[in-house]
């Protein structure tokens, strides 16, 4: 039994396809080659015009690497601020990196950009435009640490209308140059600030030795007040006791004079002169005293010790019989100027007194002589600088020309193929029943109904 099948039928669930005929596909897209050709060269005539009439981008870019070592050795010398290459490159690359320093540059060289400024935009706004879209910052691998790849490179993206080698030129040396005036500031302030703290240090070790000056003054002054205190009273008390001294001979000497006017003794004699003085005898003694004894004072007689009584009487200052107030008043004489002291005060450059400043006057002097002015400061060597390119890199007319012509034939081809589809009648399909209830698959003929 057979029976004929609508592709609609609920009985079409077989998993086989339609099968496509590649040769009648190519066929139908060969009779259509006209417009396959027509849309490639329509799309390409499209590209070239792209190609050719839009506005070009250009590039320039510039590369620095790090400044010998020699152009920074007079810098890492002075022993205030330590800049290796390799820093300063980093340092200028900041520069570059920086907001701050690109609208400076913008700000100061507007004439460069006037092509980037929009009517109705701020400065502001236009710099933000530029500084998103134009400027571009290269480092190198961090991974790779060998010297020969440091270096940065700073890539400039301009249209056709803008002096793109004057602006990065010029931005490369405002960079440059900005960073140099911040280091000589900075090696200007540590300098300063150094000067400053060795100043105070001498200050200080002034104040010290004005302060220990006036102290050893002091201290001389009242010893010297102390020893003339003790020189009065030691004079006073002597005079006092010479007084007392010659108050008791004067009571000896009446004592005595009394006793010799009684026993009648007016000459000096001695004990055994009395005692022979009262024998009889013309012959001719001499005689040898010896005597261990002090012979009492009024053997002397009444007229030596009335003589010493006056003399004793009418002396005005017993200073004279004793050396020792003869040496007081020396002492006293030599306390009334301290030399020391007038040498002290009469010191006229006492800097020279100081001590442990010499070093920080060492210092002082090295920094004062130190050239703090960087402007021939060589931070960073400018390996390339920007130049004219060549071509533009946008837009690059081979590659739109191309992408244009393929874009076309593939679009020549999905139109060639649509229409192939659309445009060309599919045989309905039949089937037939097999005796084992399977159906096959064939094409319907015009003559048949679907079931």
């Amino acid at each position: 039994m057979a029976c004929i099948l609508n592709r609609t039928s609920p009985l079409n669930a077989s998993p086989s396809s339609d099968e496509i005929d590649l040769f009648e596909l190519f066929h139908s897209i060969w009779r259509q080659k006209k417009l396959v050709v027509g849309c490639t060269i329509l799309a390409g005539v499209l590209g070239a015009g792209y190609a050719f009439l839009a506005p070009k981008t250009y590039e320039v870019s510039s590369v620095l690497r790090p400044a010998a070592i020699n152009e920074l050795d007079a810098l890492n010398r002075s022993e205030v601020y330590k800049l290796p290459p390799a820093d300063a490159l980093s340092k200028v690359g900041a520069q570059l990196d920086s907001y701050e320093a690109r609208l400076g540059f913008f700000k100061s060289h507007e004439q460069l950009f006037a092509a980037f400024q929009k009517p109705g935009q701020s400065l502001e706004q236009s710099f933000e435009d530029f500084n998103r879209n134009s400027v571009n910052l290269i480092l190198p691998d961090p991974k790779k640490s060998d010297s020969l790849s440091s270096y940065i490179r700073l890539e400039l993206q301009y249209p056709a209308d803008i002096d793109g080698v004057a602006i990065l030129n010029g931005f490369v040396d405002y960079a440059i140059a900005a960073e140099r005036d911040q280091v000589g500031a900075d090696l200007k302030v540590i300098v300063n600030n150094r000067l400053n703290e060795l100043k105070g240090k001498i200050d200080a070790a002034r104040a010290n030795y004005e302060t220990d000056k006036e102290s050893k003054i002091a201290k001389l002054l009242e010893a010297d007040r102390l020893k003339r205190a003790q020189l009065q009273d030691e004079l006073s008390a002597l005079r006092l006791q010479m007084k007392m001294e010659r108050t008791n001979r004067l009571a000896e000497l009446a004592e005595a004079i009394a006793i010799a006017k009684s026993m009648g003794i007016r000459t000096p004699t001695t004990p055994s002169s009395m005692a022979d003085a009262g024998r009889s005898g013309s012959g001719q003694v001499m005689r040898t005293e010896v005597n261990n004894q002090k012979i009492p004072l009024y053997f002397l007689g009444t007229e030596a010790l009335e003589a010493e009584r006056v003399a004793l009487q009418q002396r005005t200052s017993d200073d004279f019989t004793n050396p020792r107030v003869a040496e007081i008043g020396k002492e006293l004489q030599m306390l009334e100027a301290n030399r020391e002291v007038e040498v002290l005060r009469k010191r006229g450059n006492e800097d020279i007194f100081l001590q442990d400043v010499e070093p920080l006057r060492a210092e002082v002097a090295r920094l004062r002589g130190l050239n703090i002015d960087m402007s021939n400061l060589k931070l960073v060597t400018i390996d390339r600088r920007a130049q004219e390119p060549l071509a533009p890199i946008k837009p690059k007319k081979a590659l739109v020309i191309a992408l244009s012509l393929v874009g076309g034939l593939v679009l020549g081809l999905l139109i060639a193929l649509f229409r192939h589809f659309m445009l060309t009648p599919r045989p309905a399909v039949a089937y037939s029943a097999l005796d084992d209830g399977r159906f096959a698959r064939r094409e319907r003929k015009d003559d048949e109904l679907p079931l």
